[in-house]
C-alpha cells in the first residue's frame, strides 16, 4: 500500500517528500488510513479536524479520537467546531452543503495560518464511482462525469489509486483503530443510497463494475480534454476581442455542428444559461438588434456578428432567474430551491429568505432595482401599497432604499428582497410545492 500511496503521488505531482501536508482527518477508517501512509512515509503533516456537532456525543468522541491520535505520534492538532444546523439554516443551505463549505474555508485558514503548502483530503476511488453516478443522475456535461480530480489548486487527494476495499485491509492488518460514523448507514443521503444499493445491483450484472468503472472515468477524463481542446481551437478562430468587446462571427458559428454544444461553450463563461443558450441560437437568423442578459454581461445580435461585453453598470438592468438555477452571485447573492409541502415544511421567519408558491410563478422571474411607481400587496394586507411609502414606513435611508432589489412575476412584485413578500404568492394550506430564496448580504 505504502509504494502505491507514493507512486500514486509522484506520478500525479501531487507534493513533494520535503512539502509540509495538513491533513483533513474524520477519524474514519478513509482518513485513517491517509493519515498512517503519510506517516509511514516521513512526511511533514499536521492534523486538521472539524466538529460539526450533528451528531452529539459522537461528534465529540469523533474529536477526542483524532486529538489522541495526534498526541500519541506527537503531531501538530488543530480543530474548530461549527454549529452547522444553524449556520445552514440561516444559510439557506442543506446541512451537508453547508459542512462541505464550512470545512474547505476553514481548511484553507488553516493551511495558510500554519503554513502547510497543502490539504489532503481522504477521497478514494469508490467516492469517484459515487461521485459520477450522483452527476450522472442529476444532470451533468462531460465535466462532471470525470470525476474527482487528484489535485486541484491547494488540495491533493492521494487515495484516489485505492479502494475502499484496499482501505479497509490496509486497515485491518496493521490493526489501526478508527471510528465508526454511524450516519453513514441512512440511506437518507444520497451518496450512501447509491453506494448501499445501487452499486451492489450493477455489481450483479457486472461482478468487476467498480474497475470498468474506473476504466471508464478515465476514458472520459481523455475524451473530455480532446472536447477542450476543439472548443479552445473554435475560441481562436471565430472570436475577437476588440476595445473590450468580443465579437462572433455568425455565418462562422452556424457553420459548427453541434451547434448547441459549441455556443453553449463559448457563451457558458459569461453567464449565459441553457434556456438563453437556445433562445440566442434561435435569433441568429432574425433581426438584428435583439440582446441577452446575463449577470454579468450583455450580448447583441448584430447583423454579421453577436456582441459580447461586459456590464459596467447594474441600476438599470433586469436580470433573470430561471427556474432550474440554484444560485446567483451578481448583482446580489441569492440560492433557489424548490422544495415539496408536507408535515415536516416550515416556513423561515428571517426576512432575508422568502417562500412562495411554486404554482403561482412564471418563469423567468425578474430581479431589478425598484422604480418610483412600483407598488405590491405587502405579506398579511388586502390592498396595495406604493414602495416609496412602504420605504417612508421602514424608515429606510436614502443609501438602503437605492441598494434594495425586487423580484417580479409576470409584471407583479412578489419580494423585496431582504423585505418583505407579497401577499398573492405566499405558501398557502393548498400549496404542494414551495419557491425558496435566500438572500445572502455579506
Amino acid at each position: 500500500m505504502e509504494k502505491d500511496f507514493l507512486q500514486f503521488i509522484e506520478s500525479n505531482n501531487l507534493c513533494n517528500p520535503s512539502d509540509r501536508i495538513l491533513l483533513g482527518l474524520s477519524g474514519g477508517i478513509d482518513s485513517i488510513c491517509l493519515f498512517h501512509l503519510f506517516r509511514l512515509l516521513n512526511f511533514s503533516i499536521g492534523i486538521a479536524h472539524c466538529n460539526f456537532q450533528l451528531r452529539d456525543h459522537e461528534s465529540n468522541q469523533d474529536e477526542l479520537f483524532v486529538r489522541d491520535l495526534a498526541n500519541e505520534y506527537d503531531i501538530p492538532f488543530f480543530h474548530k467546531q461549527f454549529n452547522t444546523k444553524k449556520i445552514a439554516k440561516e444559510e439557506g443551505v442543506s446541512i451537508q452543503m453547508a459542512a462541505r463549505d464550512l470545512r474547505y474555508e476553514w481548511f484553507e485558514q488553516a493551511r495558510q495560518k500554519f503554513n502547510y503548502k497543502y490539504i489532503a483530503i481522504a477521497h478514494n476511488s469508490d467516492d469517484t464511482i459515487e461521485t459520477f453516478l450522483i452527476n450522472l443522475a442529476r444532470g451533468s456535461g462531460i465535466k462532471g462525469l470525470t470525476g474527482i480530480k487528484a489535485k486541484i489548486n491547494n488540495i491533493i487527494r492521494p487515495l484516489l489509486f485505492a479502494s475502499r476495499k484496499d482501505i479497509v485491509e490496509f486497515i485491518h492488518k496493521n490493526n489501526y483503530e478508527y471510528r465508526e460514523d454511524s450516519s453513514n448507514r441512512s440511506t437518507k443521503y444520497s451518496r450512501n443510497l447509491i453506494r448501499q444499493e445501487i452499486i451492489p445491483l450493477f455489481e450483479k450484472v457486472n461482478p468487476r463494475f467498480r474497475e470498468t468503472m474506473i476504466e471508464n472515468i478515465n476514458k472520459l477524463r481523455e475524451t473530455e480534454q480532446v472536447y477542450l481542446n476543439s472548443i479552445n481551437n473554435v475560441k481562436q478562430s471565430i472570436l475577437l476581442e476588440k476595445n473590450e468587446r468580443i465579437y462572433i462571427k455568425i455565418n462562422e458559428l452556424k457553420k459548427l455542428n453541434p451547434l448547441y454544444s459549441y455556443t453553449f461553450e463559448l457563451l457558458h463563461p459569461f453567464g449565459f444559461t441553457n434556456s438563453q443558450i437556445g433562445d440566442i441560437i434561435e435569433s441568429l437568423d432574425g433581426i438584428s438588434g435583439k440582446q441577452f442578459y446575463s449577470l454579468t454581461h450583455r450580448l447583441i445580435k448584430d447583423r454579421e456578428e453577436l456582441i459580447l461585453e461586459e456590464i459596467s453598470g447594474t441600476y438599470n438592468l433586469n436580470y433573470f432567474i430561471e427556474s432550474k438555477q440554484e444560485f446567483i452571485d451578481i448583482p446580489v447573492k441569492l440560492k433557489f430551491e424548490q422544495i415539496k409541502v408536507d408535515d415536516n415544511f416550515e416556513i423561515c421567519k428571517s426576512n432575508n429568505i422568502g417562500h412562495f408558491d411554486m404554482e403561482k410563478l412564471e418563469f423567468p422571474l425578474i430581479l431589478r432595482k425598484w422604480k418610483v411607481g412600483d407598488y405590491f400587496m405587502p405579506l398579511g394586507m388586502s390592498n396595495l401599497k406604493k414602495l416609496s411609502d412602504f420605504f417612508i414606513d421602514k424608515k429606510l435611508s436614502i443609501v438602503d432604499k437605492e441598494n434594495t432589489w425586487i423580484i417580479e412575476c409576470k409584471n407583479k412584485i412578489i419580494w423585496i428582497v431582504g423585505h418583505r413578500i407579497d401577499e398573492r404568492f405566499k405558501i398557502t394550506n393548498k400549496t404542494k410545492f414551495a419557491y425558496k430564496i435566500v438572500y445572502r448580504f455579506n
